[in-house]
């Protein structure tokens, strides 16, 4: 009976040293995860320093031209005004010409006469714009509700294409409108924009946050964190590596 009750207590403190010895491995798994991400942003925020103070040559000269287009996407909640002009003027200052600034809530686009009219250097896109060089920038400003009514005037357009052509006389089978087809149709309606080379994300979430799918096939994106973060060698630092990227396009 002795022998019973010791065996069940030294069971139990077993399985009590075996459940400390687990929460202490899970607690320094957790420190070591926090102490690699705290070092990584220090290296980040250094290396934006060196390369903001001009310090690192290879970022120095950038192939701009490659940037024919830039996106900017930015989260709702952390879209602040004078963030955006001062991140417009740093582009500015690096010679990107044309740039879209998409937040999903549309919130930018309210506020596209206050950013004109403080950010001097800059014209509003027009659809039937040519990506040139110039010497003002030129805004293009998108919202998510822009994508969705795009989307339905397209397949209207496509529906009465459908409708004129006679195929409801009889019965023809599934109909299958082709990725080519949907482009045109988003062209004649003016949702088909310019295709961003880059597309930059500030904000929480690694997504592109609604952005039209259509207008991002071979995009570049790059996640650059919280818009209030923002810092000036990180943005130069996403456009040289875009720039020293080969794009492979399919067939």
């Amino acid at each position: 009976m002795d022998f019973a009750k010791l065996k069940r207590r030294l069971y139990y403190w077993i399985h009590q040293i075996v459940n400390i010895l687990l929460r202490l491995m899970w607690h320094l798994l957790h420190v070591t995860i926090h102490l690699c991400y705290f070092a990584i942003n220090i290296a980040n925020a250094l290396e934006s320093h060196l390369i903001s103070k001009g310090l690192l040559r290879r970022y120095k000269s950038l192939h701009i031209s490659k940037l024919q287009y830039l996106a900017i996407v930015i989260e709702s909640e952390d879209c602040r005004t004078l963030n955006v002009i001062e991140l417009l003027q740093w582009l500015a200052d690096l010679g990107v010409k044309h740039v879209c600034l998409y937040d999903m809530e549309g919130i930018l686009k309210k506020s596209k006469d206050f950013i004109l009219e403080k950010f001097d250097g800059a014209t509003l896109f027009q659809e039937n714009d040519v990506l040139l060089d110039q010497p003002l920038m030129t805004l293009e400003f998108a919202s998510f509700s822009d994508g969705k009514e795009a989307v339905a005037k397209a397949a209207n357009v496509l529906f009465m294409k459908y409708l004129k052509s006679g195929s409801t006389s009889s019965y023809q089978g599934e109909q299958i409108f082709t990725e080519s087809q949907m482009g045109e149709a988003l062209k004649t309606v003016g949702g088909n924009g310019p295709e961003p080379d880059l597309l930059l994300v500030y904000g929480p979430a690694r997504c592109h946050l609604g952005f039209p799918a259509w207008r991002i096939r071979y995009t570049e994106i790059q996640h650059m964190g919280p818009l209030k973060s923002m810092k000036y060698g990180s943005l130069i630092k996403a456009i040289y590596k875009f720039t020293m990227v080969q794009q492979n396009y399919g067939k």
